[in-house]
């Protein structure tokens, strides 16, 4: 199938997911990437104790205040 036939099927409201690879999807700039960060006892307690009180992650509560500061920043 042609990009525009695919356009013109979404366009008009069809479902296209038969025609997507959903495994071989990406999503621009969302790669993933490893990093240390040595935080001292205080921080990682505080941060833990946001995390169970929202009942997520500790990884996610980092992962939500690293990016809007740094989105602010730009």
């Amino acid at each position: 199938m042609k990009a525009e036939e695919l356009d013109k099927k979404f366009d008009d409201g069809e479902d296209v997911s038969e025609f997507l690879d959903i495994a071989k999807a990406r999503r621009p700039q969302q790669d993933q990437k490893r990093v240390n960060v040595d935080f001292p006892l205080w921080m990682v307690q505080q941060l833990d104790k946001e995390a169970k009180r929202l009942g997520v992650p500790r990884q996610s509560i980092i992962k939500v205040w690293v990016a809007e500061r740094l989105q602010k920043a730009a």
